[in-house]
């Protein structure tokens, strides 16, 4: 609706504030919305929603990738020091 209205307003600013409200949310967050629509339209540089979600899973991934990297380590230090015949009485 706010894309197709676009060109009646001097901004996009200005048509995010004045429809915002008709539509019951925010001003700042219909404007997010619309430039999100524009960048998955390719009319606005930018990364794409599936981008954005593809980001997401990465750094999900990477982060539980690390967890279980620091997991490990602790895990082979305990067993080195466990084996460690100067350890043993």
């Amino acid at each position: 609706m706010t894309l197709d209205r676009l060109k009646d307003y001097p901004s996009m600013w200005a048509a995010c504030r004045d429809l915002a409200p008709k539509l019951n949310i925010g001003a700042e967050t219909l404007r997010k919305w619309v430039t999100q629509a524009q960048a998955d339209a390719g009319e606005r540089t930018g990364p794409t929603s599936e981008e954005l979600e593809e980001i997401k899973r990465l750094k999900r991934e990477n982060r539980d990738l690390r967890e279980t990297n620091d997991i490990l380590k602790a895990a082979a230090s305990f067993f080195a020091r466990e084996l460690d015949p100067r350890n043993r009485p």
